[in-house]
């Protein structure tokens, strides 16, 4: 038996986990978006399911709020993760517990994440009570709507304080197999510290960082839970639309929800293909 039967023998399991339940939950789903249900009398394929959310001012506020959540979630935590990466790479006292404590949150369920945000930044949580006592407002329900807002401004901090350190931690590990000569080389050539860092460092830690920011945008653009928890009843980000539909009591907006989680999936499918495609170009070159 040769080396790559051995392999194949190996991945079967795994591939075989992998494609019955999500390649055949895929086709379910699509066949259930063309309205293919014959369970309930539904034998004529058709994309009406597809006219219907197309056609509908709701999809496009959620796809629209849904976007700007992931994207702008993406855009902070990378930045914020990429500065923290660089102030844990230094030696200072107590480097150790700092870095256990950025990893910290890491282990920390979504669910649990959110329930901590509902309970601090709500209009009657812990800090608009504390904003009363320091006679900075004079009611909770004057402060600030962080939670259940149009903007997801809530949703939005959740997956910041999630996802810092799970950028951070690839960036860090780029940083520290990269090590310090490049930087020295370009010092030593007159280069203060923001052109080492956007001409050498920053090309270098690249690929790394958009890896990690094309897994999380794709995670929190699909993701149901975080919205479900802390955002508006209308609009409402993509998935938990779809969840309302495929929960209602007419079975018929079923293949409107089915077609909806098929938007979500291709648009993550297509981030990633995106990514794989400029990485293969830029190791290309």
């Amino acid at each position: 038996m040769s080396d790559r039967q051995k392999i194949f023998l190996l991945l079967l399991p795994a591939m075989f986990v992998i494609v019955v339940l999500f390649f055949g939950g895929l086709v379910t789903g699509l066949l259930r978006s063309f309205n293919y249900m014959p369970i309930i009398g539904l034998t004529e394929p058709n994309v009406s399911a597809y006219i219907s959310i197309f056609t509908d001012r709701e999809f496009y506020l959620s796809f629209a709020l849904t976007f700007h959540i992931a994207f702008t979630s993406t855009v902070i935590s990378s930045i914020l993760a990429v500065a923290a990466a660089l102030l844990l790479r230094r030696n200072f006292v107590g480097r150790a517990v700092v870095n256990f404590l950025f990893q910290l949150n890491l282990t920390v369920p979504h669910l649990v994440g959110a329930i901590g945000m509902l309970y601090l930044f709500s209009q009657s949580g812990s800090f608009a009570r504390l904003a009363v006592d320091w006679k900075l407002i004079a009611r909770p329900a004057d402060f600030p709507a962080l939670v259940f807002d149009p903007y997801a401004i809530g949703i939005i901090l959740q997956y910041v304080w999630k996802e810092i350190p799970f950028i951070g931690v690839i960036v860090l590990a780029n940083i520290q197999s990269i090590g310090e000569d490049y930087e020295s080389v370009a010092r030593s050539l007159g280069a203060n510290r923001w052109q080492t860092f956007r001409h050498v460092l920053f090309p270098m830690i690249f690929p790394g960082l958009l890896s990690a920011s094309v897994m999380v945008f794709a995670f929190t653009f699909g993701a149901y839970e975080i919205p479900a928890i802390l955002g508006a009843n209308f609009p409402a980000a993509l998935p938990v639309l779809a969840y309302r539909k495929y929960t209602a009591v007419d079975l018929a907006a079923r293949p409107e929800a089915m077609a909806m989680a098929i938007i979500i999936a291709l648009l993550s499918a297509l981030m990633i293909w995106i990514y794989v495609r400029y990485t293969r170009k830029r190791i290309r070159g």
